[in-house]
């Protein structure tokens, strides 16, 4: 089960580490910087800073210590991972932690904290390690003002994507990510991120070994997905504000086009032979057909206009496109023969995040006001579950049981 804010055990880590760190911050002189630059309290997991703080923002900040190994053990043992099926990761964005659901029971299994804002999230294709895109800036819905959202406090040490080691169930280190990082990809061979940067519209590319920023890139604006292309040639960015998708060159960074899509494209997914790509517009209520090499969209599908499309799946056949409807409520099933809605079914309030599982027998999608998700038997089209997670999940993952 997840825990809860006032769990007395990580209370207590919360000082211990508190004094920890302030005992090192007098010894080198420069306590208030220190704690600015180097204190992260939504990392706190059972282990400590390890070292000074290295001061460069293209940095990973490594949080292991041996020091505090033994006090985490006593709070947090590593889960025993379910022998069957799958793990549906799932981010909770307002209560900083994810969610592990097994696809055998339909239970959550155990609950990781990893930071303040907890969107963006993949699993590596191993199975061994999770990415999660966390965000120092403040939460701010379309309905609120502009004026309003600059009274919150916007705190970017706390931005990067936090690296969790799966055998352990521990955060092992937070990488950079460019300012309030929301979407990523990773590339096939585990060695490369790329991350949307919402607030300064731009991508960052990250070398997952090193821990080093490779490149920023000025992209749309707003930018939210991200998505490889499956010869990891290609690199799409959708922006929100310019509905558009902007194109990367995954080895150079090198726009190499920008493509016109409906109205905040929120999301995007390639068949399997990359030669199609499918764009989410969320206000256009509809999903946009684009012919990958020419770079232009050549269909759109429609959809319901209570729909408001935002994540998506799609079958390893490239028969069926799944769609989140957001707002909408629902998720849809699209044959991408006739390019046609065949299904439609009700879920919670606002799914955004949606996975399909290895067998393409279900589908779990986040429903963030309702604090759940959904799972949805694909073959029938219809809600099977309903499984409690954390406060405001955003975003699935599903991957093997790590071994």
């Amino acid at each position: 089960m997840y825990a809860e804010p006032d769990d007395p055990g990580l209370e207590q880590l919360r000082l211990v580490n508190t004094v920890a760190l302030l005992k090192r911050a007098k010894i080198m002189g420069k306590t208030r910087r220190f704690i600015r630059q180097c204190f992260y309290p939504q990392l706190i997991i059972g282990l400590s800073i390890l070292g000074g703080c290295d001061q460069s923002p293209n940095t990973e900040v490594d949080i292991q210590s041996s020091e505090t190994s033994g006090i985490a053990a006593s709070v947090r043992e590593a889960p025993e991972w379910p022998t069957d099926g799958a793990l549906v990761y799932v981010s909770n964005e307002d209560s900083g932690d994810v969610s592990i659901i097994s696809t055998a029971t339909n239970e959550v299994v155990t609950s990781l904290s990893v930071g303040r804002r907890p969107r963006g999230i993949k699993v590596s294709y191993d199975g061994k390690k999770l990415f999660v895109a966390l965000s120092g800036s403040p939460k701010c819905p379309p309905s609120m003002a502009d004026e309003e959202c600059e009274k919150k406090i916007t705190d970017k040490t706390q931005d990067g994507i936090a690296v969790v080691d799966l055998l352990t169930a521990r955060v092992e280190r937070v990488l950079p990510g460019g300012s309030d990082p929301e979407q990523f990809d990773v590339s096939a061979d585990n060695r490369r991120l790329f991350v949307s940067n919402e607030d300064s519209d731009e991508a960052t590319i990250v070398d997952i070994a090193s821990g080093k920023v490779i490149q920023t890139i000025p992209v749309t604006r707003e930018p939210e997905g991200v998505r490889i292309s499956p010869d990891g040639a290609l690199v799409y960015v959708t922006g929100e504000t310019d509905h558009n998708v902007t194109v990367l060159d995954a080895t150079s960074g090198a726009v190499v086009a920008t493509i016109g899509v409906g109205l905040r494209p929120r999301d995007a997914v390639f068949t399997t032979d990359g030669s199609r790509a499918f764009v989410s517009a969320e206000l256009a209520h509809s999903i946009a057909v684009v012919n990958v090499k020419q770079h232009e969209v050549v269909a759109t599908i429609e959809l319901d206009e209570t729909a408001k499309p935002v994540g998506m799946a799609i079958s390893s056949d490239d028969q069926r496109l799944y769609v989140a409807n957001g707002r909408g409520k629902t998720v849809s099933a699209i044959d991408l023969n006739t390019l046609e809605v065949i299904g439609t079914v009700e879920v919670g309030p606002r799914p955004w995040g949606i996975g399909l599982t290895d067998d393409e027998r279900f589908l779990y999608t986040a429903n963030g006001p309702s604090d759940d998700v959904s799972v949805i038997e694909t073959e029938s089209m219809q809600v099977v579950t309903t499984i409690r997670v954390g406060a405001s999940p955003w975003g699935i993952a599903i991957g093997p049981i790590p071994r």
